[in-house]
């Protein structure tokens, strides 16, 4: 504990404090001093820097600050665009105009700016025939050509093959 710091009620209490005026002019005064100050303002007495010697404080309005501040953080989090990942599930034995149908879904949501994970279940004895699966991967690959990066190449996880898409972006 510093030699100007005071103990009361079991708290740490600074014995002065620099006071940052509305104007931008800072004192350093007495934290009882700064206390009146606020109170006959009708307003807090905020500690902006406790670190520095001595402590930092400002007199201000604390519950409209911390209203500001929440609203701030409210409206960076509109703009942000959560970025999904979105699944198609196949089978190793897809008829081609299915096959179209699930290209063209996966073709819209990298259009939406989400990620797509295209998976193949096998079952059985399409199991010993996985190589199948990795060419319908392939041929999906191919019917929306140039509108996505690759992720994660085509991997066998137990009884499914699936592959990560994401969007190109555009710079």
């Amino acid at each position: 504990m510093a030699e100007k710091d005071l103990r009361i009620n079991g708290q740490i209490r600074v014995r002065e404090v620099r006071l940052i005026k509305d104007d931008g002019e800072q004192q350093v005064l007495a934290t009882d001093e700064a206390l009146e100050l606020a109170k006959e303002q009708g307003l807090d007495l905020v500690e902006v820097a406790p670190q520095a010697a001595p402590p930092v404080v400002k007199i201000m309005n604390y519950g409209k600050f911390k209203f500001e501040n929440e609203k701030k953080v409210r409206d960076l989090k509109k703009k942000q665009k959560q970025v999904l990942l979105k699944e198609i599930r196949m089978q190793p034995k897809i008829d081609d105009h299915d096959l179209d149908f699930k290209s063209k879904h996966v073709r819209e949501f990298l259009a939406e700016g989400n990620k797509v994970k295209v998976t193949i279940r096998f079952r059985g004895r399409e199991l010993a025939h996985t190589e199948l699966g990795k060419d319908v991967l392939d041929d999906v690959l191919k019917r929306i050509e140039g509108e996505y990066v690759l992720d994660k190449p085509a991997l066998m996880e137990g009884k499914m093959m699936s592959m990560i898409l994401s969007p190109k972006t555009k710079k």
